[in-house]
């Protein structure tokens, strides 16, 4: 946080130094580093810079569970009270209508961010083209933000989790989204990556087309099976696998 108390230019030829100081330390303020006429606006855009962050990582959700919400995912919704309409032509549908609201106010942030650093650069660094802009940009950016925070919580305080449809959908891979541990697993016995890659996306692409699946196909191979016992393989294709440090990183998450 910025001010300044340095005279009609910046230059103190009216005022001390020492007033400004006095004044700004009240205030908690730092003095501008150089002044003019006005505190530079490059300190202006980074705190818009930092609101359009906020509404884009907010984004960065509302895109996943918009897409997990899709009539064929259907791993997440929003919170779809009775008598809400979905669609005004379609009664079936449960639109995300929250997550797609927020998506829309991030672009709204990152314009208003751009906007602050056209005001930057301003004639003789003490012009006022950026005051109109400012009342704008100002009241918007800020209140559309706290309305972001504030309409997300509420998107994830009443999601919908179908676990059902989650397991559903790692099964239709076909065990092949355990490709990347059985990769490794053969490395880990000695088999050259480039040969483990070349043997389990053989046995993969196989079981993307039908028939077994690819611990199925991984259990008949006598390659495999020669280097990874059946203990191993159960192990390699355990989900807990990949479920097992999700405590840790939520912890990670809510202590930061």
């Amino acid at each position: 946080l910025y001010g300044k108390i340095a005279g009609a230019v910046g230059t103190y030829a009216s005022i001390s130094p020492k007033v400004e100081k006095f004044v700004l330390d009240s205030l908690g303020l730092k003095p501008e580093t150089v002044p003019s006429q006005i505190v530079h606006r490059d300190r202006h855009a980074e705190f818009f810079i930092a609101l359009a962050e906020l509404g884009t990582s907010i984004e960065r959700f509302c895109v996943e569970i918009r897409h997990l919400q899709r009539t064929e995912v259907r791993e997440l919704a929003e919170k779809f009270t009775p008598g809400q309409k979905g669609s005004s032509a379609m009664p079936h549908k449960m639109n995300p209508i929250l997550t797609e609201n927020l998506t829309g106010i991030a672009r709204l942030l990152r314009g208003y961010a751009m906007t602050a650093l056209e005001n930057v650069p301003l004639w003789h660094e003490r012009d006022i083209s950026h005051s109109s802009v400012e009342r704008v940009i100002g009241p918007d950016a800020t209140g559309l933000a706290d309305f972001m925070v504030q309409r997300f919580i509420k998107v994830v305080k009443g999601l919908h989790v179908f676990e059902d449809q989650v397991k559903k959908n790692l099964e239709l891979t076909r065990d092949c989204v355990f490709s990347g541990t059985l990769l490794l697993a053969l490395v880990d016995e000695g088999i050259s990556r480039e040969d483990s890659y070349k043997l389990v996306q053989e046995h993969a692409l196989a079981a993307w087309e039908g028939g077994k699946s690819l611990k199925e196909r991984v259990l008949d191979d006598v390659t495999i099976t020669a280097k990874l016992s059946k203990e191993k393989i159960d192990e390699t294709f355990d989900l807990k696998r990949h479920t097992a440090h999700a405590d840790y990183i939520f912890e990670r998450a809510l202590a930061e």
